[in-house]
């Protein structure tokens, strides 16, 4: 990954934080919420090799902590990102079948949604973080699951164009 994909690439996961925080977190969805950065990170790291992967989800991770809504302390969004994203980057290249079908896409991006958000619990735990009841933490991950399935279909279409409008010609190679 070129040092000026990386740069792209934050630009549009700002981008898609902003709006994530602006609009998505707003809107009343059955169950629970969305978390449309979370699909789109994930996304975006499936179409990268496991170098920028890595740098990608350590990227989110830090816009995340940067997040004035963020209570967490410094470091934890881009640990658990960078782990997340190597984790993914890693196995998206032995189940590259399953993930060309929209179904096994979906699922496989709400299963890493899903791991981050456990990843989150786990480290706010430890940490001595608040959180909330494990029934309502519950809800929010299978929530989160579920309309991660559903979105990630629809969404990577559109990561996939960016990526081929954004990759270099050393890239292509």
């Amino acid at each position: 990954m070129s040092p000026v994909r990386i740069g792209i690439n934050a630009a549009l996961l700002l981008v898609i934080f902003t709006i994530q925080e602006t609009v998505i977190s707003r809107i009343y969805l059955p169950i629970t919420g969305f978390s449309f950065y979370l699909t789109s990170v994930l996304l975006l790291v499936l179409l990268e090799n496991r170098t920028g992967a890595v740098i990608l989800g350590f990227a989110a991770g830090i816009i995340l902590d940067l997040s004035p809504s963020s209570e967490s302390p410094f470091g934890q969004w881009a640990l658990i990102l960078t782990a997340v994203a190597y984790i993914i980057a890693v196995n998206a290249e032995s189940i590259d079948e399953l993930i060309s079908r929209p179904v096994g896409l979906g699922i496989f991006v709400a299963i890493g949604a899903s791991l981050s958000l456990i990843a989150y619990l786990l480290m706010d735990s430890l940490l001595g973080q608040p959180t909330g009841t494990f029934g309502r933490d519950t809800i929010v991950i299978a929530g989160n699951f579920l309309w991660t399935m559903f979105a990630s279909p629809f969404l990577a279409p559109l990561f996939l164009a960016f990526r081929k409008a954004t990759i270099g010609s050393r890239e292509r190679i």
